[in-house]
């Protein structure tokens, strides 16, 4: 039995023990086969033979380890909002261990976010707090009214005093601008929540479709550590030219430490875009999904379907995992998640990447044959395992032992 030491001495078991698995961790630029222990909700260790009799020990060789799934653009104030989906069955389904709600609710309808969504949930959520009073309230398949375009909306006090109150899960200020978004209303929207960010000392994510405003004049409002959600959108307002080269006040804004961030969605990521970026070597700091209930049937579907796009469009599986673990993990200030260093939080994701012909499609209707999948088989969630696909696959191996000598062998 493996035991470590707790600060006054005595013995700590492990809880879980996941034996076997390629660890791909990019916060240790680790990338080999060995175990991951977690004890009290966090991880204890990773290294070469762990055992403890009494763990919950999962045998995932054959499969790669992960630090548990961050998904930095998602909507999952699921019956609070008409977009919202339910975190955990994203969970169950994409691998996603934190599910960053960016803007869903604002600070007039918060308390229900809190309290009937994220405090419930097994899975983490947290939040970036909407400058608009009622969050993104009228997004469906027939009702489409963007909140900033009415400025009677706009609630900075509100705002700062709802962030203030709630910093154990808000992480950011979020915003919406463009046509739809925000009608002709321009930067005006951006501009207050800048204000607000900086009140409360937290970055901004800003939303971007069609002009009015432009790309540039978006990111060059943007602060070190703000975030552009849809960074890979298709023409009007794609970062790249015409002739496949990035706009210079793309590169002047990752030179000053704005964060570009997928956030697929609907209406947000195209395959010429993206390729004409990576064909520059500028690469998404996160990839994230958007999913919410007009884009979880196509084109966006989940988070594994979104991290295959960029698999399958030439990123080394070490950088697309870094994209939604480490990274997001520092866009967000919460160097406890997105790695699987000892102490960190005891989150971790089990995905294959499966080999064939693979069907993928943007949100201008391209479509891209594909030669690898990732698919999310299990999640490691507070330390313990959590509702695996196929959980036959992965049984407890402690479990199976201890039965194995209380049943006779001749037993049915």
């Amino acid at each position: 039995m493996v035991l470590r030491r707790d600060q006054s001495g005595g013995a700590v078991t492990y809880d879980l023990i996941l034996k076997g698995g390629r660890v791909i961790d990019p916060s240790q630029k680790l990338d080999r086969v060995t175990d991951v222990a977690f004890s009290a909700g966090k991880v204890a260790k990773v290294g070469d033979g762990l055992a403890d009799g009494g763990a919950d020990m999962r045998d995932v060789s054959g499969f790669i380890v992960t630090p548990g799934i961050i998904d930095l653009h998602t909507h999952v104030y699921w019956g609070g909002t008409s977009l919202g989906i339910d975190a955990e069955e994203f969970c169950r389904l994409s691998g996603v261990t934190t599910s960053v709600d960016t803007g869903s609710a604002g600070p007039g309808n918060w308390a229900g976010f809190r309290k009937h969504v994220i405090e419930p949930s097994e899975v983490r959520i947290l939040a970036y707090l909407h400058v608009s009073f009622a969050g993104i309230y009228a997004f469906s398949k027939t009702i489409m009214v963007g909140e900033s375009e009415e400025m009677r909306l706009m609630a900075p006090t509100e705002a700062v005093e709802v962030a203030e109150a709630n910093r154990d899960v808000i992480v950011g200020i979020k915003v919406r601008v463009g046509k739809h978004a925000s009608g002709d209303q321009g930067t005006a929207p951006l501009n207050i929540a800048l204000q607000v960010a900086e009140e409360v000392g937290m970055p901004l994510m800003a939303h971007i479709d069609h002009p009015p405003p432009s790309y540039e004049e978006v990111i060059d409002m943007l602060r070190p550590g703000d975030v552009l959600t849809h960074a890979f959108r298709p023409f009007p307002n794609a970062p790249c030219t015409a002739q496949g080269t990035v706009k210079q006040a793309v590169l002047n804004a990752r030179k000053r430490g704005v964060i570009f961030d997928i956030g697929h969605g609907k209406g947000s990521f195209a395959f010429k875009t993206a390729r004409a970026m990576l064909a520059n070597g500028f690469y998404p700091d996160t990839i994230s999904s958007d999913i919410h209930t007009l884009c979880i049937d196509g084109p966006a579907f989940d988070q594994v379907t979104t991290l295959s796009k960029f698999l399958c469009l030439g990123m080394e599986l070490k950088d697309v995992i870094a994209a939604t673990t480490v990274n997001a993990a520092m866009a967000l200030k919460r160097p406890e998640l997105g790695s699987l260093k000892p102490g960190s939080a005891g989150d971790a994701t089990i995905i294959s990447v499966r080999e064939g012909k693979f069907d993928y499609v943007d949100v201008v209707g391209e479509h891209m044959t594909g030669d690898r999948k990732i698919v999310s088989e299990a999640t490691v969630v507070s330390g313990r395992w959590w509702h695996p696909k196929r959980s036959q696959r992965f049984r407890n191996q402690n479990a199976r032992s201890a039965l194995s000598r209380v049943v006779p062998a001749e037993a049915p």
